[in-house]
């Protein structure tokens, strides 16, 4: 076989390119994503039309809601962006489970006792609970199984409220799986007919941590959010993967995350808290050397609206981090090997940092100005133009 390098202009969006991936979305190219969160759900929902292929490398380090409850108790990486990725890309017909579905999608309620939730939980691992109960053999088994498993190991002061079923889930088979996500993703890969693959970046209970400009450190992701604590009153200066003191750690990633890696048709840094959702990706050693080496368009979608973690940063200052981050992995990485173009929507986007679009050019990075923004008051970037943009790209 003899590989080459080929230049051509590309037709954005190529409606007969994406008509023809509409008919075989088996065959759909291998787009890989570093993100976490939510921002990508409606993206990820749309894909699956085009291409059963994509690949969603996801952050481990969220620390807030119902993950932090079980990341405290069990001191496992964090499942909830997982598992909303993995219902994202389910098939939600017949042939997908959707009782599955519907279990991972249920959460406890928040105003019960706790005896109640509990009472709740185990009614799920006896297979008497209407969302267990109408799940089919051996599907049920496991789930119950799952759920048993966690039910054993929860700390007796373990507060359920608002608790995702899902989350609880995954925990049970992460340690019924000798503390391994990837045999359990799997698993609710195929019972629930995920379109793509889904793989937390490494499997290790790692924190976020920043420093800021003022020399505060902040330990633990949803700090930096502004969601669950006061948003950050200093720009961001140095983002590190650490303890739960915040000594630094250094992680690498595995040899199959590398080859997912390298294999990609396309590469997106897409839209989310730029910090914690994606440069967290980019962090674990090994991961700047990949994308280096894959042979593929890399593409940045800077968010649209205020991103708390932006703090004193337009989109060239973005990107410029977003490429030292990578870069820093080993020497002689360059921003070429690492970025390509940067996709943003200069009639329509709300960008409060700037865009500074000449700097950006200056970089060598190709700017792709086009629609972004779906119709109405919302700032937000919308998946029905996103989408076939990136699939014309790869």
């Amino acid at each position: 076989m003899t590989k080459t390098w080929i230049r051509r202009e590309v037709e954005i969006p190529n409606h007969m390119a994406l008509a023809r991936l509409e008919k075989c979305p088996e065959l759909g190219p291998k787009l890989l994503f570093f993100s976490g969160g939510t921002a990508l759900r409606r993206t990820s929902a749309r894909l699956v039309n085009y291409t059963h292929n994509s690949v969603h490398v996801i952050t481990p380090f969220d620390s807030g809601g119902s993950s932090a409850k079980l990341r405290l108790a069990f001191k496992m990486p964090a499942v909830g962006d997982i598992r909303n990725r993995l219902m994202a890309l389910a098939d939600q017909s017949l042939r997908g489970n959707p009782e599955i579905f519907a279990l991972f999608a249920h959460r406890l309620p928040q105003a019960e006792s706790q005896e109640q939730l509990r009472l709740a939980l185990d009614q799920m691992v006896r297979g008497k609970h209407p969302l267990v109960a109408c799940i089919h053999d051996p599907m049920r088994k496991i789930v119950r199984n799952h759920l048993a498993m966690l039910q054993q190991s929860l700390p007796e002061d373990f507060d359920l409220r608002g608790a995702s079923i899902g989350n609880l889930v995954l925990a049970g088979g992460y340690l019924a799986n000798r503390r391994h996500l990837d045999p359990v993703i799997f698993m609710f890969s195929n019972l629930v007919q995920v379109r793509g693959t889904v793989r937390p970046v490494v499997n290790k209970n790692l924190q976020l941590a920043a420093e800021l400009a003022d020399g505060t450190l902040v330990v633990g992701q949803h700090k930096m959010t502004g969601k669950e604590t006061a948003k950050l009153a200093s720009p961001i200066e140095r983002l590190y993967l650490s303890d739960d003191t915040g000594r630094p750690v250094d992680q690498p990633i595995r040899e199959k995350m590398s080859s997912l890696i390298h294999s990609a048709e396309l590469i997106c840094y897409p839209m989310g808290s730029f910090h914690s959702s994606v440069l967290a990706n980019l962090l674990p050693r090994g991961v700047g050397q990949a994308v280096s080496r894959a042979a593929c368009p890399k593409v940045y979608v800077p968010s649209t609206g205020l991103d708390p973690e932006c703090l004193g940063l337009c989109v060239a200052d973005q990107v410029e981090r977003l490429g030292q981050v990578l870069m820093a992995d080993a020497p002689g990485i360059r921003l070429s090997d690492v970025l390509h173009f940067v996709l943003v929507d200069q009639k329509h986007g709300q960008y409060p940092g700037g865009l500074d679009l000449a700097r950006i050019r200056n970089l060598g990075v190709e700017v792709i100005d086009c629609p972004l923004i779906g119709y109405g008051h919302s700032p937000d970037i919308d998946d029905r133009f996103l989408a076939p943009i990136l699939l014309s790209l790869a």
